[in-house]
């Protein structure tokens, strides 16, 4: 919901900072690799209650999740491979969290971790789905034109989370109502999604739901997947 806004308050600030790592020579994708790293050693510092630690690298991570994105544009070299990379490590990455604070405390946060765990799932899935159906019929989001591909909001876009992972860092003795608070919040994301691809998808022919060729790899993904 906020992250329109998040992106255009923040924007001077990380394109200032892209611009000596595009100096440098620094790739989109290390930037993307450095970020996930960070997560997960954000992840293990949190599952080992060192709490501010796990803060501190938190908001490192998604510091380079907005700096991936900018130096790609700056240097013109926004991939594929990027976007997929970009993705699917955020996912994993804010699992990851979520596991972390079972971990650090089970008896009181387990069950928690498993209800916002499956909220993740529901909010994770429907966005993909869409995405993907999305892209099979060229359909663009003018709200986030940045992005890789059809990025369909809700109540619970990557500000909301972050928020809410950095309130549960400050204050862990609350996770279990922060976690519980924030599912419920995933689940309407979700069923605003669902009404979304009802509304957007439900008439069309089925063949433009479907590529009329195999879609064809790019270079890079063609080489990593050895074809």
């Amino acid at each position: 919901m906020l992250d329109r806004f998040t992106t255009r308050l923040i924007r001077p600030a990380v394109q200032a900072l892209a611009r000596p790592l595009l100096r440098w020579g620094v790739s989109p994708n290390h930037i993307t690799w450095a970020g996930f790293a960070l997560g997960v050693l954000a992840a293990a510092c949190v599952a080992s209650q060192a709490w501010m630690a796990g803060l501190a690298l938190l908001l490192c991570s998604r510091l380079c999740d907005a700096l991936d994105g900018a130096v790609a544009r700056a240097s013109e070299s926004s991939t594929a491979l990027g976007g997929f990379l970009d993705i699917a490590l955020d996912f994993v990455f804010y699992a990851l969290m979520v596991l972390a604070f079972a971990l650090a405390d089970p008896t009181r946060n387990a069950l928690a971790a498993a209800v916002l765990l499956t909220a993740f799932v529901g909010t994770g899935s429907s966005f993909l789905a869409f995405a993907a159906l999305a892209a099979q019929r060229g359909l663009h989001n003018p709200q986030y034109p940045e992005k890789s591909f059809y990025f369909l909001g809700g109540l619970t876009e990557a500000t909301e989370t972050l928020a809410v992972l950095c309130a549960m860092c400050l204050w862990p003795t609350y996770f279990a109502p922060l976690a519980y608070g924030f599912a419920v919040l995933c689940f309407v994301t979700w069923l605003g999604r669902i009404a979304a691809g009802v509304r957007v998808l439900a008439d069309a022919p089925a063949g433009q739901q479907q590529p009329p060729h195999p879609p064809k790899l790019p270079e890079s993904l063609r080489q990593d997947a050895g074809v």
